[in-house]
């Protein structure tokens, strides 16, 4: 925004400072002038006796001169005084003011640093590398995640590409296997790209708040995704009371959907279970989904929830996925002021816990 050239601050303050010690000096010498006038006799026209003390205008002519120079002095004392203490002063917000300028120059490593005890600059300059260090991790993060996806999306891209070219190259090979792989291929491409953009919407917090009960969203998940776990051979067994919370039904409804699809497909080869629970607490609503299956490491459960980290352990050769699962979760629950803990089960699999504030 353009504006019109204006006073510096450090010059306000110091008219500021000359001024207010001009006001209390001109003050105090306002109520010497009135003393003067109110204590001390006047002779008048009458001759003044020899070896008396001097007058009221003996007084009044020589206390002229000296407030004449002690407002010369007040004045020129309180704008070199000004001028120094409005200095340090506004020393502190200079440096905020350099650090503002080199992010907007897109330089996001510096920090103020600000040294000293506790006070209104230094809060303010705490607070602001606090916010740069933030923004800084969150797009070190959406550029490792650009080019995760970029990644991703290219992997199927080249295999259809591939695909293609070795049928141009024969005409007389095997259409239907060709169509058939296409076809798988192109299938996970819509599932990433499906995936990418209900993580943008988690991240961007596009939604409308009602109230939702956990109960009934895990009893949905489940009876949507009974055909998978029956194919898996996997039980599902959900208990719980009401958890009423706050936030968009489709997403906490496809968190939900990604939690018991991971539980289901990362199980047991045969008679595994998957567990969902919900329970009521002080100020939150709990989540919880447990899943037997092979022992985890705490190491490779805390990357679990980093995007297109599939936990090479875990995964089954008839569903990979495309990594984003817990990502998801984790970028919904953010985006609805909870939390996310995952842990390993000491007989195997894996426990996880969401935390939602109660309605």
């Amino acid at each position: 925004m353009d504006r019109p050239p204006g006073l510096s601050v450090r010059l306000k303050l110091t008219l500021s400072y000359a001024g207010f010690l001009m006001v209390a000096g001109g003050l105090l010498l306002a109520v010497v002038w009135v003393f003067l006038l109110r204590y001390v006799p006047d002779a008048g026209p009458r001759v003044r006796a020899p070896g008396s003390g001097p007058d009221r205008s003996d007084l009044l002519r020589a206390f002229a001169p000296a407030a004449t120079w002690a407002v010369v002095f007040l004045l020129v004392f309180g704008l070199l005084g000004g001028w120094i203490l409005a200095g340090r002063m506004l020393a502190p917000l200079s440096r905020i003011t350099d650090a503002t300028r080199m992010a907007a120059n897109g330089s996001l490593s510096h920090r103020i640093r600000l040294e000293g005890r506790e006070d209104e600059f230094r809060e303010l300059a705490d607070v602001f590398d606090a916010m740069l260090a933030r923004h800084e991790a969150h797009i070190a993060e959406q550029q490792r995640f650009a080019a995760n996806a970029s990644h991703e999306l290219r992997t199927p891209l080249a295999i259809m590409q591939a695909l293609l070219d070795v049928a141009r190259t024969d005409p007389n090979g095997n259409t239907a296997e060709l169509v058939d792989r296409l076809h798988t291929v192109n299938a996970r491409a819509i599932e990433l790209t499906q995936a990418l953009l209900l993580l943008s919407r988690a991240d961007q917090g596009i939604m409308t708040r009602e109230q939702v009960d956990l109960s009934l969203t895990a009893e949905e998940a489940t009876e949507t995704l009974l055909p998978l776990a029956e194919k898996h051979g996997v039980t599902i067994e959900t208990s719980g009371d009401m958890a009423p919370t706050s936030g968009s039904p489709a997403l906490l409804l496809q968190m939900t959907m990604n939690l018991l699809h991971n539980a289901i497909v990362h199980n047991l080869p045969e008679r595994g279970t998957v567990q969902v629970s919900t329970a009521v607490r002080p100020g939150f609503v709990m989540l919880t989904v447990e899943n037997t299956g092979d022992k985890l490491s705490p190491q490779l459960v805390a990357t679990l929830t980093e995007p297109f980290q599939r936990g090479t352990e875990r995964v089954r050769t008839d569903h990979a996925g495309v990594g984003l699962g817990l990502a998801i979760v984790n970028r919904i629950v953010q985006a609805h002021d909870g939390a996310l803990t995952l842990a390993p089960r000491a007989a195997g699999g894996l426990r996880v816990m969401v935390r939602l504030p109660r309605a």
